[in-house]
C-alpha cells in the first residue's frame, strides 16, 4: 500500500511539473510573439514610408565636402537606410580612390563593407553620363556588381537606344534626371520624348526642386510623367522660379510638399526618394534630419 501511495505521489509530481513547464513555454512563446510584434510596430513607426514602397535615403552629393564613408555615417544619423552614390567622391577620408564606375576592385569591396557596417543599401547611382557605348557598359556592369537598381543620368540623344538595350540586358532601370532650364531634360515633355518607344525600364528621376527653379509646378510635372517616375531627388526651396533659390527644411518652402506626397500616393509610386540638400554644405546633416522628420510626419 505504501508503495502504491509513493508511486501515485511521484506521478502527481510529474504531471504538475509538466503542467508548469507547458505554461512557462506558452508564456515564453506569447512573450516572444509580443516582442516581435512590438519590434515590427517600432520599425513601421520609424520608417513609415516603407509601407508605401518608398525608399527614403540621401544622394551622397549632399555631403560632397566629405568622404563616402563620412557621408554614410551622416545618412545613418539622419535616420535613413538608403543612399544614391555619385561619381567622384573620395571613398574614405584622404583616399585617392573615388566612388563611381571607375572604382577599383579593392575600392568596390571597401564600399560594400562601409555600406554593410552602416546598415545602408546602395539603390541608385548618378547623375552620370557615358562618352560611348563602351563606357555605358562599364556603368551598367558596375551597377550590377554593386546591387544598384537605378542609374540616374542625363544622356545624349544619340545614346538613348544604347541605354534601352542595356536596360533590358542587365534588368536595370535608367531614370533621366532634370537639371534646371536650359538643360536638355528640364521639362518633363522632353523626358517623355526621350523614352518613347524604348525599354519600359527607362523613366524619369524627378527633381522637384529643379522644376521649381525652372518655373514648373512640381505636382503638374509629376502628373505628366505618371507611371514613369522611377526615382526622385527631393528638396524644398526658399523662393520659386529663381535659379539662385536655396534649400530649406522640407515642408517650410515653396514646393508644396504635402501636395507632392499626395500625388505620389495617387500614382502608387514605388522607388527611392533621395534627399539632396544643397545648402549649408559644411554642416547640413541636421538639416537633412529635420527634413526627413518633417516628411515622415506629413505621411
Amino acid at each position: 500500500m505504501k508503495l502504491k501511495t509513493t508511486m501515485l505521489q511521484a506521478a502527481l509530481v510529474t504531471v504538475l511539473a509538466w503542467t508548469m513547464t507547458a505554461c512557462n513555454n506558452n508564456s515564453t512563446s506569447q512573450n516572444t510573439a509580443e516582442e516581435t510584434a512590438d519590434s515590427s510596430t517600432s520599425v513601421a513607426a520609424s520608417y513609415p514610408e516603407e509601407e508605401l514602397g518608398w525608399k527614403l535615403g540621401a544622394q551622397a552629393y549632399t555631403f560632397r565636402l566629405f568622404s563616402f564613408e563620412e557621408a554614410l555615417q551622416k545618412i545613418k544619423e539622419a535616420g535613413l537606410q538608403h543612399v544614391e552614390m555619385y561619381p567622384g567622391q573620395d571613398l574614405t577620408k584622404g583616399s585617392s580612390d573615388k566612388t563611381g564606375h571607375q572604382l577599383s576592385a579593392e575600392g568596390r569591396k571597401k564600399a560594400k563593407e562601409l555600406l554593410s557596417e552602416n546598415g545602408i543599401t546602395l539603390n541608385a547611382y548618378g547623375v552620370v553620363d557615358g562618352k560611348d557605348e563602351a563606357e555605358w557598359r562599364l556603368i551598367f556592369e558596375f551597377a550590377k556588381e554593386m546591387g544598384i537598381s537605378v542609374i540616374v543620368c542625363e544622356p545624349k540623344a544619340e545614346h538613348l537606344d544604347i541605354l534601352s538595350k542595356l536596360c533590358d540586358e542587365h534588368n536595370i532601370k535608367v531614370a533621366i534626371h532634370n537639371h534646371p532650364d536650359p538643360s536638355t531634360y528640364w521639362d518633363p515633355t522632353t523626358v517623355l520624348r526621350a523614352i518613347e518607344g524604348r525599354s519600359d525600364k527607362m523613366g524619369a528621376a524627378a527633381d522637384v526642386g529643379h522644376w521649381e527653379r525652372s518655373g514648373l509646378n512640381p505636382v503638374e510635372s509629376l502628373k505628366k510623367l505618371e507611371g514613369k517616375v522611377y526615382h526622385m531627388h527631393f528638396k524644398d526651396l526658399n523662393v520659386a522660379n529663381d535659379k539662385s533659390a536655396h534649400d530649406v527644411h522640407w515642408g517650410t518652402g515653396v514646393i508644396g510638399m504635402p501636395q507632392i506626397i499626395e500625388e505620389l500616393k495617387r500614382q502608387n509610386f514605388k522607388g527611392m526618394i533621395s534627399a539632396e540638400y544643397e545648402h549649408n554644405w559644411e554642416n547640413n546633416a541636421g538639416d537633412v534630419k529635420t527634413s526627413v522628420a518633417n516628411f515622415r510626419k506629413a505621411l
